[in-house]
Order: C-alpha cells, then structure tokens, then sequence
C-alpha cells in the first residue's frame, strides 16, 4: 500500500463499489437460507451478499476524502447500473443460435426481471447512498470527526431502512416478487445489513487509519482533495 497514491487508491475503491453494486444486481433472483447458530434462520436474495459493502465503501470514501468524493462515487455506480441494463436488454433481444449453450429461454428466465430489479435498484440505491453520505457527514460535523462508530453505522442504519423498503416496494409492485412476502423479505434483508454494520465497524476502524497513517492526516477531520 505504500506505494499506491490517493487517486490510485480511490479507482480501486470505486471499481470495489461498482462490481458490488452492479453483481448484487445481477444475481438477486436466487434465494438462499442461512441458519445463523440456530437461533435465526434468513431467508434472502443472494444479491443481499456484495451489496452491504456499497455502504462500507462510501463511508471509507467519505472520510477520507470527502462528501464530493463519496457523491460521486455514488453517482458512477448509477451510470454504471444503467449501462449494464442497456447491455442485458441488447443481449436479451439478439436471437441464440441453434447451437448456443444458453437458449432465448434461458437467458429471459434468469435475467427476464433484470430491467424491473435494476430500475427498482436504482431508485432506491440513489436515494439511500446519498441518505448515507449526508447523514455520515452531518455527524462527521458535529461530532468534529470523533467517533467513527456513530457516523459509520447510524448512517448505514437509517439508509438501509429507506433502501429495503424501497427496492420491496417496488419489486412488489410490479410483481416481481409477492406481497405476501414483503414483511418477511424487509425484515430479513434489514437484520441481514444490521448485522453487517455492525461487523464492519471494527474493518473500518482499521483501514481509516491504516490510510490516515498512510496519507499523513494528522487530524480527524482533515480530508484529503483530489483533483478532479
């Protein structure tokens, strides 16, 4: 890491967000279950793994280089998600030959709601990531760049409420999944990415200072600017 620049470091994050968001996307039709110790079984879409860490992401991008750094990062991954869609859409349109591993069924029985999920997605990635990254810098403010652990999860709790939600609501809606199932989905999907914020508290703790050490901020608040 020593020889990584900031920019360099900052393209690597970025890419790390977009594959998490553009793969959880992607693969979001599978259902899995998984039995925590007995206790909770979940019952969740396996698009639910990368994404959480789309959150991890601008909260590390966010403190150490800034709120215009994290909005963008945020707004590259919509582009991104929108051009992944267009490139489902040609290919779900051009004919398979005879030969083809992968015929016209199957390519639109796996990826037949991709244009519904990523819509749906996106409205609702939009609107929790720049949740998260005015509510991380408004306790980043208050709190003059202390406690990490506040901004870090009360952020990704309040944005997580508003992305589950919103994503259900929407894949409900256009019958994608049930209504029935929406109670069960939201309350899975939101322990899941509560779970997660709070396993991730120590692993951000860790690399800010790794990269504040790295990079010479002296002080909490101190951010670094790139020049765009």
């Amino acid at each position: 890491m020593k020889n990584i620049s900031p920019g360099t470091l900052y393209l690597i994050l970025t890419s790390l967000f977009i594959t998490s968001l553009v793969t959880s996307n992607l693969i979001f039709q599978k259902f899995f279950h998984w039995d925590v110790f007995g206790i909770y079984t979940f019952e969740l879409s396996v698009g639910i793994i990368a994404y959480p860490i789309t959150f991890l992401i601008t909260d590390i991008i966010s403190e150490i280089y800034g709120r215009k750094a994290a909005n963008k990062v945020v707004l590259s991954g919509l582009f991104a998600s929108a051009f992944a869609l267009f490139i489902i859409i040609v290919s779900t349109e051009a004919a398979a030959t005879e030969w083809s591993p992968v015929t016209d069924s199957e390519f639109k029985h796996v990826f037949g709601f991709t244009f519904i999920a990523v819509g749906a997605s996106l409205a609702a990635y939009l609107l929790a990531q720049l949740i998260d990254v005015q509510i991380f810098h408004f306790f980043k403010k208050i709190t003059k760049g202390k406690h990490l652990w506040l901004r870090n999860n009360f952020s990704t709790f309040t944005s997580q409420i508003v992305d589950t939600a919103t994503v259900l609501g929407l894949l409900c809606s256009f019958d994608v999944l049930p209504w029935s199932s929406f109670w069960m989905l939201f309350l899975n999907g939101y322990i899941f990415k509560f779970l997660f914020a709070l396993f991730d508290t120590p692993i951000i703790y860790l690399i800010v200072n790794l990269l504040r050490r790295q990079y010479n901020l002296q002080e909490k608040t101190t951010e670094i600017e790139l020049n765009w």
